[in-house]
Parts: structure tokens; sequence; C-alpha cells
């Protein structure tokens, strides 16, 4: 109802392009059994319509909370890809946005498409931009992950059973589009946290901007293998950035 008193905000996960909202189940759950309201936000469907890809995270994110009250503040949580997104998101919703999470997450990409921010990101992810441009350009989609892929990712089978039912290959224009620019920026406070070796540098580009910044060691889909700890981690870095309470 409209006017409810919340303890917290309203944990909005926003998980990447390039996989499901299943990715997110687990850690959802965690996060319930320490108090935490969090919802799953969804892409809005391909369709005939002509819409970026960027434009259907947002635009998913804000179907996601049409029933959410407007007086309610949320906390955004990106993963992955969403990372650079959040600042769009921020302003397609209704809700006042009380703090930004970057969860093994890119950071905003400054109107730079996603090949072009990996191609800035060091010595590996230029490495790894070429590769994937390659790749791309041959007419491949990526990701094109197998079980043999995930296993030493996500060693639970049923886990990574439901990741690899949800991912979503995408082709070259998906990581050509240009990705908004949202000026002024940022808003509200944020927050890094770091699973991986492979998102190093924007962990280090979020430290240099003066934000808190924790790691929470494991593969990429840490939040798959240990969703108590990463739910443990969000609760402590929220704390740390004053958005404990609404």
């Amino acid at each position: 109802m409209r006017g409810t008193s919340h303890a917290n905000p309203l944990l909005v996960l926003v998980p990447s392009p390039l996989v499901g909202p299943g990715s997110w189940t687990h850690l959802q759950q965690a996060l319930a059994q320490l108090g935490w309201d969090a919802i799953v936000s969804v892409d809005l469907p391909d369709s005939a319509t002509p819409m970026a890809y960027w434009q259907r995270t947002v635009g998913g994110v804000e179907r996601t909370l049409r029933e959410v009250q407007a007086d309610r503040a949320v906390v955004l949580v990106g993963y992955s890809g969403a990372g650079a997104l959040l600042p769009a998101i921020g302003r397609a919703i209704n809700q006042k946005v009380a703090a930004y999470l970057f969860l093994d997450a890119g950071l905003p990409a400054g109107g730079r498409s996603r090949l072009e921010t990996m191609a800035a990101e060091g010595p590996d992810g230029a490495a790894f931009a070429i590769e994937l441009a390659s790749t791309l350009e041959a007419g491949h989609r990526y990701p094109e992950w197998t079980d043999e892929d995930l296993a030493p990712l996500v060693p639970d089978p049923e886990r990574r059973r439901q990741l690899l039912a949800e991912v979503q290959p995408r082709s070259r224009d998906f990581w050509t589009e240009p990705l908004p620019i949202v000026e002024p920026w940022p808003d509200a406070p944020c927050g890094f946290m770091q699973f991986s070796e492979g998102y190093q540098f924007a962990a280090d580009e979020a430290r240099s901007l003066g934000w808190p910044v924790r790691h929470v060691p494991g593969s990429h889909f840490h939040h798959l293998v240990d969703e108590h700890a990463v739910a443990k981690a969000l609760r402590a870095l929220l704390a740390e950035l004053g958005s404990a309470t609404s």
C-alpha cells in the first residue's frame, strides 16, 4: 500500500542482459532471510518494435517497478553487463534511488559500446575485445557457453542447468551499440562488490572514484555458489554507504 513504512529500501536485482532472472533466485532468497525485500527485473521481450538492447533492460526494470509505490526507496543492484545501465535505469523509474551497487559489473560506459568499453579495460580487456570482435565479425554470437565451460565456475549441476537455460548469446549489434550517457550522475551513493579477477579493472576504477569496494573472492557467478556470503556482504556494503534505512 502507498505510504507503508519500510525499514529497508527495496533491492532491485538487475541481471546481466546475457543471462536471465533465474540467476538471481538464490541470492534473492538469501537476502530475504536477512530481512531485505528484493525484486528481480526482466528485460522487455524482443519484438517487432525497433528498440536498442539497452532500452529493453531499462524498460524492463521500469515495467517491473510499476506496481511498487512511488515513495518506496530502491537500491539498484546491477550485475555484470547491467552495471553500465544503472544510471539510465535510475532516470527511467519513478522511485527514488537510495544507492547504486555494482556486483562484479562494468561501470557506466560514457557513450561507448560494450566492445569499446572492454578494449579500454587494460591489457587483458583489450586482448579479449580483439578476440571477441573477431568472433562476432565471423557471424558468431557470444556467449555460447557449454556445461563443461561453466562446471568449474558453478559446481552445482542444477544451478548450472538453470543458468544455461537462460543464457542469451548476442550478435555483433548488441556488442557495438552505444550505451546511454546520463549526466549529471551519480545522484546517489555508489558501491562496488568484486568477485572475479576479470573485474579488477572496474574495482580499481570504483576505488579511484572514492566508492567503497568489497571483495568476495570467487568466480563471476559467485552469487550462484555462495549466495549467503554475497547477501551478507551486500548488507555490509549498504551499511557502509549509509543506505541501510529508507
